[in-house]
């Protein structure tokens, strides 16, 4: 059975980072919608900040077809042209990593491009309608540099670089045309103006890079902001829908993506946002970790691995992402993460009972009814910390027939991607990596604990807990679940 839609569904609105105001969705083409997100920089893995991008680009897709349009979603892998910082001074990271490694750069890749996918799997993310390798299309690169080049760059002996002030409203994205916004872009000499940045980078004399081309400004590399406007323009055409992204490419990454889409198209005013490259420019924030630097924790590299070996599903991060607005920072610790997989799992065990029934035509109004207000908060700029709630309500109702109540949680659950359906609450009780106890051992001692106290044998009953303890498992006596117990210090 297909997505159960309500009979007057709500318009969808959305933030658009450009205009800073909510607006109505407004397709480009009649019935579609086209998706650009930036994707990583495949030189190390991804951090769980990172990952946050990607839950909340694929609930704005999932969002987009549940209220029926056709999805085009694109991300990008950008393999070249990153350096070490957003401005143009540094190494590239991928070559920086293959020299360190040991590795070719496109061995680096490979390698990266995969674990990233992995983990995007692991989190329920759908995959995009395609890949764009940023290596596959260098050759359009240069001709969109070409375009441009004279009107809108000049050539130092270190590259190709856009001149800011060629085009209008340079900076709008970011509202930080000011000596403190350009704080954070490192001088290059001969540039005209700080803010400045490279088109094509040439590849300094005497040195060979594992990754360079010929161009008409000598052999290099092309800079990370021309692959993101060539991939968009390649795959979804200008202007197309949305353009997604963490907040902190609002700053620097996205502002000289749209100075070269407006340079590439035009030269048109922002006031129209369509000039941009995008109708609509959306932005998650920051994943905040105030326990240590987000890329560290306790000496580990914060990434999905680390909370898989510490015995979290990866949906419960997935989870945890969407209690909280895409525009709001969220905090991480550990903490809330328990938390937040205890919620989980008993959203998995109240939808249980109708994993098995059929999906049939909703007629109940009390389910259409949250359908409707299920459809009101992801249409007002994705609102999933209330949609939850009303999913979690769908699944507690009692005296509902099950199948309308399947097909209510199969449409609330194919927008939030959680799985509640197909997951098992076994399979969310993640072993972790340092446990040294086996499962079957921990089950039999509480089966053997839960018949004791039913048989008022207490003392056998503490005895079997204090073994439990000194092997490390917290026993959480009185949890709803029935069924819940932890490995202490995990």
């Amino acid at each position: 059975m297909g997505a159960v839609m309500t009979d007057v569904p709500a318009p969808l609105r959305l933030f658009n980072s450009l205009t800073r105001q909510l607006e109505d969705f407004q397709p480009v083409h009649a019935g579609e919608a086209r998706v650009y997100s930036c994707g990583p920089t495949v030189y190390n893995y991804q951090h769980v900040g990172n990952m946050r991008a990607y839950v909340f680009a694929d609930t704005l897709g999932r969002t987009l077809s549940f209220k029926g349009y056709k999805l085009r979603h694109i991300i990008n892998i950008t393999d070249v042209g990153h350096l070490i910082s957003d401005a143009d001074a540094g190494d590239d990271k991928m070559e920086k990593a293959a020299a360190s490694q040991g590795k070719s750069a496109w061995d680096i890749a490979a390698f990266y491009t995969t674990e990233f996918k992995r983990d995007l799997g692991w989190l329920g993310v759908r995959d995009p309608a395609k890949w764009t390798v940023a290596t596959d299309y260098v050759p359009r690169m240069i001709e969109f540099a070409k375009r441009i080049a004279d009107t809108h760059c000049y050539e130092l002996d270190s590259g190709l670089y856009f001149d800011v002030s060629t085009v209008a409203d340079y900076g709008r994205l970011a509202r930080a045309v000011t000596d403190e916004g350009e704080a954070r872009i490192e001088e290059v000499e001969g540039k005209r103006h700080a803010a400045d940045f490279a088109i094509w980078r040439k590849t300094p004399p005497g040195e060979t890079r594992q990754m360079e081309w010929d161009s008409p400004w000598g052999r290099g590399a092309p800079g990370w902001h021309l692959e993101c406007s060539v991939m968009g323009e390649a795959e979804l055409g200008m202007p197309f829908d949305i353009h997604t992204g963490g907040i902190d490419h609002r700053e620097i990454h996205h502002p000289n993506e749209i100075a070269q889409n407006q340079a590439y198209h035009g030269c048109g005013s922002l006031d129209c946002a369509e000039h941009s490259g995008a109708r609509m420019w959306m932005h998650n924030n920051f994943l905040i970790d105030r326990g240590g630097k987000m890329s560290k924790s306790s000496g580990e590299f914060l990434r999905l691995q680390l909370l898989v070996d510490r015995g979290y599903h990866p949906l419960a991060y997935r989870m945890m992402c969407l209690q909280a607005h895409y525009r709001s920072e969220l905090e991480f610790s550990w903490e809330g993460l328990n938390a937040t997989l205890t919620r989980l799992k008993r959203l998995v065990m109240t939808a249980t009972p109708v994993r098995d029934a059929a999906a049939t035509e909703v007629a109940d109004h009390r389910l259409t009814d949250l359908l409707a207000k299920f459809d009101a908060a992801m249409s007002d700029d994705l609102n999933t910390a209330v949609a939850l709630t009303l999913v979690e309500e769908v699944a507690a109702m009692k005296k509902v027939d099950a199948g309308q109540k399947r097909s209510v949680l199969d449409t609330m659950d194919a927008v939030l991607g959680l799985q509640l359906l197909t997951v098992s609450r076994e399979n969310l009780r993640v072993r972790p990596k340092a446990a040294t106890i086996a499962e079957d051992d921990i089950e039999a001692t509480l089966k053997r604990r839960k018949d004791a106290r039913e048989a008022k044998d207490f003392a056998t009953s503490d005895a079997l807990r204090d073994d439990l303890v000194a092997a490390g498992i917290e026993v959480m006596d009185g949890d709803a679940l029935g069924w819940e117990w932890r490995l202490d210090g995990f």
